[in-house]
């Protein structure tokens, strides 16, 4: 059975005028969509990836917007030159997709008010954007999509 869940990438506190934007794609054949120039507010990316069983029963995150091997997925916000923006910053932030259980997947497909968002923090220990893997990562979180 393959579905498909929303999702909601919220990065808090970026540092000003910087592009972030979603990875579409992979390899040299990817595209940065949703761009948005960091100011005091943050950044909100929404978009879906599909979901099916693997061969060991987990859930298999599919689809444009989804990296890696199937047991590590992670989805790539692009970062300054690499949102296409002309700056020294080039970046990507690695938002895991650890977390979300089959027990999550089948409360989003119960109620379509439903999304998963994961905030983030958008500044680096070094006062630049926040890249590589995120960490602390607090995981996934459903949330009204009405209230997220």
């Amino acid at each position: 059975m393959t579905q498909e869940i929303p999702l909601k990438i919220i990065i808090e506190h970026p540092p000003v005028g910087i592009d972030f934007g979603l990875q579409r794609g992979s390899g040299n054949t990817y595209e940065t969509i949703q761009i948005q120039r960091s100011s005091e507010k943050n950044l909100k990316f929404e978009f879906t990836i599909t979901v099916k069983p693997s061969k060991d029963g987990l859930p298999n995150f599919l689809g444009p917007f989804v990296q890696g091997p199937t047991s590590q997925r992670f989805v790539y916000i692009d970062i300054g030159a690499c949102a296409g923006q002309h700056t020294h910053w080039s970046r990507r932030m690695k938002i895991p997709l650890i977390g979300i259980d089959w027990d999550t997947i089948r409360a989003l497909s119960t109620n379509s008010s439903l999304m998963l968002v994961a905030r983030v923090h958008g500044t680096g220990k070094d006062n630049g954007p926040t890249c590589g893997t995120v960490k602390p990562f607090e995981g996934w979180h459903i949330v009204d999509r009405a209230i997220g």
